[in-house]
């Protein structure tokens, strides 16, 4: 049976997030055990990274959500299924799972969505819009925490003859591997940075957007250098603003405000998320609304680093608090000030046990293999 597989997944984008990297790694194992893989996507800078040799890539403007090219990409994703003999369409998102949702009715082919986010919605429409992703044979949820969500806000759309389950995101724990890295390109990185490694580095990795809770964390760093009296870390936020120029400008002054200038650098783009991981101290996640998943959360347990997260949404899955890292009360400036003096000050021989506990703890359940074996034999299931 699994050679007669054909998948295609389709997603807006290509780019480094959750869902992107998830859909890549499904791509690329699907061939190693003997299947077709096609993805269907605008484009994107891991595009480039796909092997041509074992993965289709196909272009098309699903990241549209004009309802004219929705209803035009869901026949040419006809055209594809019908000529590549597709067996299973596989959405990513919203715009998108609509277009597969026809083509997957119109060619009775099987259609699988994975359920990414939260996707806020404040009326019926909006929530009609996002309710395309219960509306599979197989609804997939990247957490617990998603799964409860969907079950309290989008229970009138479920079918209780779909399979609707739970398959957390998996990352690479062999790119994410302290072990991995040599001391020449961390040092090379922390000169690019500017920063001298005789303190402690603080790192808050994400996307500039206020509900990662930049704000938050240089309010947060102001206490801690009030409460310590003295300059005894660098912290550096680490992520692009992706157009939200306003937002970022307002972070400079934020810093400029509390004096904070020598301290908290804004660095707009790392290509090895590992290294950046690897020559800090501290990792920070310090989301103010739930992550669906909390990528950043595990990435650092897999490098074996302290991790402070709040204690909402995914992070509560992937953290055992204080056992693999440390969660502090959502939106509570205090609670994380604390949690950063405590990192600062602890031990060096209790900050290694969390970091060899975090990477057990990712190895066992947030595997990137694990959650391709997992995907596949659902695929196998839902055809058989």
């Amino acid at each position: 049976m699994s050679s007669n597989i054909k998948v295609l997944q389709v997603i807006p984008k290509l780019g480094f997030g959750g869902a992107e990297t998830g859909c890549y790694d499904i791509a690329h194992y699907l061939p190693e055990n003997s299947c077709k893989s096609f993805i269907v996507t605008s484009g994107g800078e891991l595009t480039k990274f796909i092997d041509k040799k074992k993965v289709k890539l196909i272009r098309l403007p699903v990241h549209s959500k004009n309802p004219l090219l929705i209803l035009l990409n869901a026949f040419i994703l006809i055209g594809i299924i019908l000529f590549f003999n597709i067996s299973i369409v596989h959405a990513r998102s919203r715009a998108p799972a609509w277009s597969c949702l026809l083509a997957t009715k119109l060619t009775n082919r099987k259609f699988v969505t994975t359920f990414h986010g939260t996707y806020n919605f404040s009326g019926k429409l909006k929530k009609f819009y996002n309710s395309v992703m219960v509306r599979s044979d197989l609804i997939i949820a990247g957490s617990n925490f998603i799964f409860s969500h969907i079950k309290e806000n989008y229970s009138e759309f479920l079918n209780s003859e779909k399979k609707f389950l739970v398959i957390f995101r998996g990352i690479n724990v062999d790119y994410f591997d302290p072990s991995t890295k040599l001391e020449e390109d961390e040092i090379k990185l922390l000169q690019k940075w500017g920063i001298n490694k005789e303190k402690k580095i603080i790192l808050l990795p994400g996307r500039l957007t206020s509900w990662k809770g930049q704000e938050l964390f240089i309010e947060a760093i102001n206490l801690v250098k009030i409460e310590l009296g003295y300059e005894a870390f660098h912290a550096v936020i680490l992520g692009s603003e992706q157009g939200r120029d306003l937002y970022k400008k307002k972070l400079i002054r934020l810093t400029e405000q509390y004096r904070l200038t020598n301290q908290i650098k804004f660095i707009d783009q790392c290509r090895d998320m590992a290294l950046a991981y690897k020559v800090s101290n501290i990792v920070v996640s310090s989301s103010i609304e739930p992550e669906a998943f909390g990528r950043v959360a595990v990435e650092a347990q897999s490098m074996e680093k302290l991790i402070i997260a709040s204690n909402i949404g995914g992070s509560n899955e992937t953290i055992v608090d204080e056992k693999t890292g440390l969660l502090f009360e959502s939106g509570n400036v205090h609670s994380l000030s604390q949690k950063i003096i405590r990192a600062i000050t602890m031990d060096e021989r209790s900050i290694n046990l969390l970091g060899v506990e975090g990477r057990k703890n990712v190895k066992k359940k947030f595997n990137v293999e694990k959650m391709c074996f997992s995907t596949y034999s659902e695929y196998k299931r839902l055809l058989n």
